[in-house]
């Protein structure tokens, strides 16, 4: 008689891709490898599979914060990814875990199919192999939205074809289609094996929810370079039931202490992951609210005329970016923020803040706000204190002005992310339900068949995310809202005009202190609509989407930037040439071009050298060399 234990022995000794995998099932309380044909349960599978892919600190460290929260600009990192460099240790470890998780989802749907054909299968289990399979279309979406190109049969223990991402996204939507139409919501699963799904406890009706969710996210990730199947796959996607409610978020609860897979991914103390550019100049003024509804009385001094650009420091500031607030030290606090801003980032020197973060512990950075800015001849030229004050320089190559400026990117002087996400006592969201109403809204957008309005949905997008923050009490004065933020787009839907061209706006000279009038310049975004629009519905849409996804999905973040060049992202500022981003430069940082911003990790070496020809493959499957700056089929091109 065919075995489990035969299937998953030689899957796990082989391996997926030829890459190593530890021998460990976390969380499982029977190992696989020991157990007899009865013992060894799908579930099992499942739940090793879910729970490493929640990822421990060192994985989560490597991708989740310094590759995509930089990448999709949900922080600050003024280097590897953002500029166009590239780790191959940091790529190499998340490529080999990446690996087991495909490989362990693999072997349930494997070991369900077994179960059914020997007849020892439960009622369930023909449910529990929709869910693995639906759970694999995820770890592979990750996989080529990473790296690219990808086997779609490299799980069965012999050398993997890799193959073109339009035949991977195909595999991946026929997956979705037939796994989700053999899901039985009338089966309900036992109470012994709810503990081994993370996410929903074996809820069948939200499982099918979250397939036909992730199909709608999917079918629009080809929007722009394969759109009639778009159309298709998302209109019978969106036909379905989807995941709508907050109940339905597919998320997995962190556990606090330790090193593990369910440690916090964001729970590391020396990545400050401080505020970008980009999400500055989304949130400012964006909704309407005034900082003192929001702040309490005790902070009302230090916020700022609407109008007011702050100090102006061209020596000690990089310039040559679009980013409309370079070269500016914001000396207080923004007239009118997005409530989410203050939630999301702890502001400087607000110490019995609840949600402060002290991180790192093992120093005072976090709690020193008084920093120098040199003279360009030597010495100090004057001493900042960043208490109670919201900036977000713009990444780049500033040259000998870094040198110079040692308030702009130090942890203490910033606003940086909440210890409510450090603490690792949280859940790790994978699909929340906002997203699902902005898939729904661009549906609309484009034309398409969509269960409700554009308009609906949008708001109902925002909405969801407003709660989530516990933030429901703003959201109706924010959704009727007509102010612009720094990237000249509103949030009502109805509000369609574009911003002018220019602001007049006052600043003060960091040198003089004199005060002068600023022609604040709002950017042109060419990536979208060739730089015409900066307030239509699409940028609302994105805008929003980009704002909810923060901060437990930026790896969608930086899926959109790269296949609708939405948000706006800053140019990094090129006082000095980057190196990475070679195709930048002082003649054109005034533009948006696909070429500089990153598009895809490079394979690790470790493919490279264990299975040369499958590389090769790979990269044939590329349109361009296997680098940082080669788009993936489905994004925009140079």
């Amino acid at each position: 008689m065919k075995t489990i234990f035969k299937t998953a022995f030689i899957l796990l000794a082989v391996g997926f891709f030829f890459t190593a995998c530890s021998d460990d099932f976390l969380d499982v309380n029977v190992d696989p490898k020991a157990a007899s044909f009865e013992q060894v349960q799908v579930e099992y599978f499942i739940n090793n599979s879910i729970t490493g892919t929640q990822m421990n600190p060192h994985d989560a460290e490597r991708a989740f914060v310094l590759y995509w929260k930089t990448a999709g600009r949900q922080h600050r990192v003024n280097g590897a990814l953002a500029l166009g460099a590239y780790n191959d240790g940091w790529s190499t470890d998340y490529y080999r875990s990446l690996s087991g998780w495909l490989k362990t989802a693999n072997l349930a749907v494997n070991v369900a199919q077994e179960k059914i054909d020997e007849g020892v299968d439960f009622p369930y289990t023909l449910n529990l192999q929709q869910v693995a399979r639906i759970w694999r279309v995820y770890l592979m979406s990750e996989f080529a939205d990473n790296f690219g190109p990808m086997p779609i049969d490299g799980f069965s223990g012999v050398n993997p074809e890799f193959r073109d991402l339009q035949t991977v996204y195909n595999f991946m939507l026929d997956e979705l289609r037939d796994a989700t139409s053999k899901i039985n919501v009338s089966i309900t699963a036992p109470d012994n094996i709810t503990r081994f799904d993370k996410a929903y406890g074996f809820d069948f009706d939200k499982w099918l929810r979250y397939g036909n969710s992730m199909r709608l996210r999917l079918a629009m990730r080809l929007s722009e370079v394969d759109p009639a199947k778009a159309k298709t796959e998302f209109e019978a996607a969106a036909s379905q039931p989807l995941l709508l409610g907050a109940d339905h978020t597919f998320k997995v609860a962190e556990q606090p202490g330790g090193w593990n897979d369910l440690t916090g991914v964001m729970t590391r103390e020396w990545n400050a992951q401080p505020l970008s550019a980009t999400l500055n100049n989304l949130f400012i003024g964006l909704g309407g609210i005034p900082s003192a509804e929001q702040l309490p009385e005790t902070l009302h001094d230090h916020i700022k005329p609407a109008n007011y650009m702050g100090q102006r420091y061209v020596d000690h500031f990089g310039i040559y970016t679009n980013d409309p607030s370079a070269g500016f030290w914001f000396d207080g606090l923004h007239q009118y923020m997005d409530p989410r801003a203050y939630e999301a980032f702890i502001i400087p020197g607000w110490f019995d803040n609840p949600n402060f973060s002290f991180f790192p512990s093992w120093n005072d950075d976090a709690i020193t706000v008084q920093r120098n800015l040199n003279a360009v001849e030597g010495g100090i030229l004057e001493t900042i204190d960043a208490s109670f004050t919201w900036n977000a320089a713009s990444l780049g190559n500033w040259g000998p002005k870094a040198g110079r400026n040692g308030v702009a990117f130090f942890p203490g002087a910033l606003p940086r992310i909440s210890q409510e996400f450090r603490r690792s006592d949280s859940y790790r969201v994978f699909f929340g339900n906002w997203e699902t109403y902005f898939l729904v809204a661009e549906g609309a957008v484009r034309g398409w068949s969509t269960p409700m309005s554009g308009k609906e949905a949008y708001e109902e997008g925002i909405r969801a995310s407003f709660h989530f923050w516990g933030l429901g009490s703003y959201v109706d004065q924010y959704l009727a809202s007509q102010s612009y933020n720094r990237a000249g787009t509103s949030v009502s839907w109805d509000h369609t005009t574009e911003p002018p061209a220019t602001m007049t706006m006052t600043y003060i000279d960091g040198y003089t202190k004199e005060e002068g009038e600023w022609t604040m310049t709002f950017p042109v975004n060419h990536l979208h609509n060739n730089g015409a629009t900066k307030n239509d519905l699409l940028t609302k849409i994105i805008t929003q989407k980009f704002i909810a996804q923060l901060p437990w999905l930026p790896l969608e973040a930086w899926n959109d930037q790269r296949r609708l060049g939405l948000p706006f992202f800053e140019n990094p500022s090129v006082e000095e040439p980057i190196l990475g981003l070679p195709a930048l430069n002082q003649s054109n940082f005034m533009e948006s071009h696909a070429n500089f911003f990153p598009q895809r990790l490079k394979y690790p070496s470790s493919l490279v050298n264990s299975n040369p020809a499958g590389y090769a493959q790979a990269v044939g499957f590329l349109d361009g060399p296997d680098e940082v700056l080669t788009p993936l089929w489905w994004a925009k091109k140079p």
